[in-house]
């Protein structure tokens, strides 16, 4: 009965869900019901504990903007800045190759000691740099490597001020579309 009496002071009604697109002034009924002692004999409700819609509003609000907040393209602050750089060694041949993505729209990719420069489009560099922008890369760890496993590719990415390692055991889906767009650009033989 108390938190009928606290929603009803607040504004509120059990079926308001945090609809009005008006602020309320909870926070006198916020504190009063948090301080309220539970009445004798009558377990505390489990809605009683949960955030009044007004103040829940900017959590919810900040907290569904950066998860779905786009990715935008990172900037370029001139034609020799190293964007990205990958390089990819081991397998079962050994392989040892590099890509590095430039602030002018060029890709040098090596193979050992063969190296090709390309030139990207320009959406195929706005869709690099927009990987490389996603928030997601800042929640990779710098390391996530399968200590047993034999054999695998094994890469190193560095943008950003950071170095990641991986063999792409565990499942990184921002990294690993920026993986699978660099290795586009990885010489084939």
């Amino acid at each position: 009965m108390s938190a009928v009496g606290v929603l009803t002071l607040a504004g509120c009604s059990f079926g308001d869900e945090g609809s009005s697109a008006e602020p309320r002034d909870t926070a006198v009924a916020t504190a009063t019901a948090s301080s309220a002692p539970p009445s004798a004999g009558s377990p505390p409700r489990a809605d009683s504990a949960s955030p009044t819609p007004s103040s829940s509003a900017p959590v919810s609000a900040s907290g569904s903007a950066s998860a779905s907040a786009s990715p935008s393209p990172v900037p370029v602050t001139g034609p020799d800045q190293k964007l990205v750089t990958m390089t990819v060694t081991g397998g079962f041949a050994g392989v040892n190759q590099q890509v590095v993505l430039r602030g002018d729209g060029t890709v040098r990719a090596t193979d050992g000691s063969e190296s090709t420069v390309r030139r990207t489009s320009a959406a195929q560099f706005t869709k690099l740099r927009t990987l490389l922008g996603d928030p997601a890369l800042s929640e990779v760890p710098t390391f996530t490597m399968d200590m047993g496993a034999a054999d695998t590719f094994q890469y190193t990415l560095q943008f950003d001020g950071r170095t990641v390692m991986t063999d792409r055991s565990a499942e990184e889906p921002a990294l690993d579309r920026l993986i699978d767009a660099l290795d586009d650009w990885l010489p084939t033989d």
